[in-house]
């Protein structure tokens, strides 16, 4: 039986797709899939007729099976996003014929076709979700024919050859990606096949598959789904995201007495360091946190706490000779106890205020210890995103790099949300929840891709509670979306 070649053309047909947008993950990826669709080959008629005629008989008519049903399953590693490598396993499926002849006779020829490939791929990214890639590679594929005759037609001395046979293949496709793991193709493929009597032909395959991919370098992070985003209003201007990352030092750990405002003489020596500091390096700021015990009502205690911050303001202002614009004063009250209030010792480390001060490089002098480090990572997501975008992993793997020259430091990730989006408020809970997604994507970030200990790590919510900016701007809004990872010291 005779394959002759066909030219390979691909229908493409119009599709009406809902935009929708996922983080773009890292390049490099496993893939699985399958695809199902209709083989086609044409039958070399003449041929056939002219081997019968050679024989005395006189072809009457041909009847041919050229379509069949075809599948192919495949896996495969995407390099980057331009180059793939990819294995498959395929059934082109059975053609045959039924030819007549005179005198009274027919000649049935048939092959069923089936092997495995390796391709290389070309990527060529259209949008966010589609790409269009063509393919070239190798088959190694078997045939097996069968040939059974009546009347006066004769059939060859083995009726039942097959041939294994290495050759080419070749094809053009569409993806579309659905989500992040799923992605829809239609292919048109050439496989050049070697028959079981000598003959060479070309069978074209016509599919549609499905794509599976393994995100190793993304997992998602174990916790429930995210709820349904708010309704954003239209249109949504996109701001190009500035990467800014600031280095804060808490070099200041000072106690009041139960109820008490008044800075001791000692904590004022603590304080002098503070001056020094600041005045050595004009251009830093600090902010000043008023911190409380749970002894008397939330009220008090975050009335007190401001003050207790407000008193240090005004000593560093008026004894240390530090420009009131450059330091400000908050009170948390008893939100942020750094030990067990059940305890008169914990009672009164939580009676205390830090200076979190805009560290320089060069501390040289300090002689108060930091008892902490912040890395405040402005990084900007998507409105009501939680992804990571990539342009903020080389800061991610600065901070690895910094806890694993540092074994004994641990980390708290504070993730932050807008009270808007656009002009859509969003509600306390819904901000919370999602500043909550965003500080657990960032700690897996750096267990699963810079292999920092879990132990080592906490995620933290605030929601909305903690705004940099107003959020009436979508610059504002953007400040507010942002993470901050905060390195603890061990105590002494």
């Amino acid at each position: 039986m005779k394959l002759s070649r066909t030219s390979l053309s691909l229908g493409v047909a119009a599709v009406a797709i809902c935009t929708s947008s996922f983080a773009a993950a890292d390049d490099s990826f496993w893939y699985m899939g399958g695809n199902i669709g209709q083989s086609r080959a044409k039958i070399d008629d003449a041929r056939i007729a002219s081997q019968l005629l050679g024989t005395g008989l006189t072809t009457t008519s041909i009847a041919n099976d050229d379509s069949h049903l075809a599948y192919k399953l495949f896996g495969g590693y995407q390099l980057n996003k331009n180059f793939a490598l990819e294995a498959s396993y395929f059934d082109l499926g059975q053609f045959g014929y039924t030819a007549t002849t005179v005198p009274a006779g027919t000649l049935n020829g048939n092959i069923k076709l089936k092997g495995v490939g390796m391709d290389v791929l070309g990527i060529l990214p259209l949008t966010q979700q589609f790409s269009a890639f063509a393919r070239v590679g190798m088959n190694y594929a078997q045939a097996k024919d069968t040939f059974s005759n009546s009347g006066v037609v004769a059939v060859p001395a083995n009726p039942s050859p097959s041939k294994n046979g290495l050759n080419y293949k070749a094809g053009l496709g569409l993806q579309y990606d659905v989500t992040k793991a799923f992605g829809l193709r239609a292919e048109a493929e050439r496989y050049r096949i070697d028959d079981a009597v000598g003959n060479k032909g070309d069978i074209n395959m016509f599919s549609l598959g499905l794509v599976y991919r393994f995100d190793e370098k993304k997992p998602a992070p174990v916790q429930k789904a995210a709820p349904a985003p708010v309704a954003e209003a239209a249109p949504i201007f996109v701001i190009v995201p500035v990467i800014k990352m600031q280095r804060y030092c808490s070099i200041l750990d000072i106690q009041f007495e139960i109820k008490q405002d008044e800075i001791q003489r000692e904590e004022k020596e603590k304080l002098a360091v503070v001056g020094t500091f600041m005045n050595k390096y004009p251009d830093t700021t600090a902010v000043i946190e008023g911190h409380t015990d749970n002894v008397g009502t939330s009220e008090f205690n975050l009335k007190l706490s401001l003050r207790r911050a407000e008193a240090v303001v005004s000593y560093l202002v008026d004894t240390l000779h530090i420009a009131p614009a450059r330091l400000s004063a908050v009170g948390y009250g008893e939100a942020h106890p750094i030990a067990d209030n059940s305890t008169r010792e914990g009672q009164q480390m939580n009676r205390r205020i830090d200076a979190v001060i805009a560290c320089a490089t060069d501390v040289a002098g300090l002689k108060v210890a930091p008892a902490r480090m912040t890395m405040a990572l402005e990084m900007d997501f998507d409105p009501n995103k939680t992804e990571i975008q990539p342009q903020y992993y080389g800061e991610l793997h600065e901070v690895a790099n910094f806890m694993k020259a540092n074994p004994e430091v641990t980390a708290a990730v504070e993730g932050h949300s807008s009270n808007m989006v656009g002009k859509v408020h969003v509600s306390p809970e819904k901000s919370m929840e999602i500043s909550s997604l965003r500080a657990n994507k960032v700690m897996d970030y750096l267990v699963e891709k810079e292999g920092i200990s879990r132990s080592r790590l906490s995620a933290e919510a605030y929601g909305r509670t903690r705004r940099v900016a107003y959020g009436t701007t979508l610059e504002g809004q953007q400040e507010n979306r942002r993470v901050n990872i905060i390195f603890n010291y061990p105590k002494k």
